[in-house]
């Protein structure tokens, strides 16, 4: 395995993105599947996914033509872009990492990360977000998202790679718990 870290460049890699997307999201996966290798919690429509890539393109994971993960770099202005986002959005507003407001504050949120099946536990999460700090520092302080209390596997990682919890709140709506994390770049 020589799996490089890049950006998004080119259509084929979002159309990979879609993919890994649909084998990870709920409606295909088991619970049992769900607990141990964790979950995406969205699906995203391919003209958002285009969109935020042309704006701030996304670091991907790629074994040669083939995709091993990606990490999604979602900037403030795609709040309304995906529905089931928005209350995540709206909440952030109102919150603050390491004392300064988050609405003064210099952030994106990490749309969301997946590593393909074949390519857990080689190191390819910590490799994407070791590219993702030298591809953003210059342009963002931190960056931002939240993780469902039963995807364990996904805040273990996020923790690890020096994540740390800027609050923890039960939705009612959406019928999880769920953990605001950041990490500074």
């Amino acid at each position: 395995m020589k799996v490089q870290y890049t950006t998004v460049h080119h259509e084929p890699e979002i159309q990979q993105i879609l993919s890994l997307q649909a084998l990870n999201h709920p409606v295909a996966l088991s619970d049992t599947v769900m607990r141990r290798e964790g979950f995406v919690t969205v699906r995203h429509a391919p003209d958002v996914l285009r969109q935020m890539n042309a704006l701030y393109p996304s670091v991907i994971a790629m074994d040669g033509a083939k995709l091993a993960g990606y990490c999604l770099v979602m900037l403030r202005q795609f709040a309304e872009a995906v529905p089931e986002l928005v209350p995540m959005f709206n909440r952030l507003e109102s919150l603050s990492w390491k004392g300064k407001s988050l609405r003064e504050s210099r952030w994106f949120v990490m749309g969301q990360v997946c590593v393909a099946a074949g390519y857990r536990g080689q190191g390819v999460f910590d490799g994407m977000y070791a590219k993702l700090k030298e591809h953003c520092r210059a342009d963002f302080d931190f960056v931002i998202t939240q993780v469902a209390a039963r995807n364990t596997r996904s805040l273990r990682a996020h923790e690890r790679v020096g994540f740390e919890t800027v609050e923890i709140y039960p939705d009612a709506a959406a019928g999880e718990t769920w953990h605001v994390i950041a990490m500074d770049l």
